[in-house]
C-alpha cells in the first residue's frame, strides 16, 4: 500500500480528489495539504510514497514545492502533478503521461496515472522514478529531460531557477497564462495586483507585491513605487514635477509615480 498526500489550494478539489482516491485499496491518503508550506512539512514528515501536487498555488506553486524539498535533500516520493492548464498550454502533447492529470480529474485518466506509479513501485527501479518526474518537468517547464536528470544525479534542484516566460492567473475557474515580455507595468490595489499587458488588457492577480517582484528579472522589471512595478523596456522618460518628485511616462502614455525610496533604482535605468 502506498501513503499518498494531497495538496491543492481549492477544497473542493482536494475533496473530489480524495472521493476518487478512496476507490483504490492500493493507496492511503495519510494527509492533505492546502499550500505550498504545509505540503512540504507533511512530504518531510511523513516521507509518502506519492503525492498529487497541484501546479498551480498562491505564494508557492508545485515547482517551488520541488524546488524546496530539493534544497532540503528530502527523498522525493512519486509526484502526479494536477493542473489547470489546457492541453495547448503543454504546448499540444497528449496528456496520457504518469505524471500529471489534467483538472477536472477525470477517473480514466486518473486511474492510468495510478496504475504506472504502482508499476514502477512495484519494480523498485530508481531509475524509472527519475525518468517520470524529468519527463514531468521537461513538459512543464520546457527544459530538457536530461537536464533534469543530471540535476537529480548532482542532487540539484530539479526545476530551474530561471525567471518564468509566464506568469498564471486564477480567475473564475480558469488559467490565463500572461506572457512576462507582455506586461508593461504592475500596481497594487488593495490586496490584488493589476498587471497592465501591452494589448491594454488588465488582469487581476491575488499575490503580494514582494513576491510578484522575486518571479520577475530584475534585468527587465523595476521598483519604482511601494505599489508599483514597470517594465523597462516601456519606459519613455523620466520627469521631475513641480513639487519635487518624480514620474515616469511609458511608451503607452501611463504616467507612473516614482517614490523617493525608488528614485536611484529607476534612474540606475537611464544609465545603461
Amino acid at each position: 500500500m502506498l501513503n499518498v498526500i494531497v495538496v491543492d489550494d481549492e477544497p473542493l478539489a482536494r475533496k473530489g480528489m480524495l472521493v476518487r482516491l478512496a476507490a483504490f485499496a492500493e493507496l492511503k491518503v495519510v494527509a492533505e495539504c492546502a499550500n505550498g508550506p504545509d505540503a512540504i512539512k507533511a512530504i518531510t514528515e511523513l516521507a509518502p510514497d506519492l503525492v498529487f501536487l497541484d501546479v498551480e498555488m498562491p505564494g508557492m506553486d508545485g515547482f517551488a514545492v520541488l524546488k524546496q524539498l530539493q534544497a532540503q535533500a528530502v527523498k522525493l516520493p512519486y509526484i502526479v502533478f494536477v493542473t489547470a492548464y489546457d492541453q495547448y498550454a503543454f504546448n499540444a502533447y497528449e496528456v496520457n503521461a504518469v505524471d500529471y492529470v489534467l483538472k477536472p480529474v477525470e477517473t480514466e485518466r486518473l486511474k492510468a496515472a495510478i496504475d504506472k506509479v504502482l508499476t514502477y513501485h512495484a519494480a523498485s527501479d530508481n531509475q524509472k522514478h527519475k525518468d517520470q518526474l524529468a519527463e514531468a518537468v521537461a513538459r512543464l517547464t520546457g527544459d530538457q529531460a536530461d537536464t533534469i536528470l543530471e540535476r537529480l544525479d548532482k542532487a540539484e534542484p530539479v526545476v530551474s531557477s530561471r525567471f518564468p516566460e509566464a506568469i498564471s492567473i486564477k480567475d473564475s475557474g480558469e488559467i490565463t497564462r500572461v506572457p512576462v515580455a507582455e506586461i508593461d507595468w504592475v500596481d497594487a490595489a488593495g490586496d490584488y495586483m493589476c498587471i497592465h499587458t501591452r494589448d491594454g488588457q488588465t488582469h487581476i492577480l491575488r499575490r503580494t507585491m514582494k513576491e510578484l517582484e522575486a518571479e520577475l528579472d530584475p534585468r527587465l522589471f523595476v521598483r519604482v513605487h511601494r505599489s508599483a512595478i514597470v517594465n523597462v523596456h516601456t519606459i519613455a522618460k523620466l520627469q521631475m514635477l513641480s513639487n519635487g518628485e518624480h514620474q515616469l511616462v511609458l511608451t503607452n502614455g501611463q504616467s507612473v509615480k516614482v517614490s523617493r525610496s525608488y528614485k536611484d533604482r529607476v534612474k540606475q535605468v537611464f544609465s545603461h
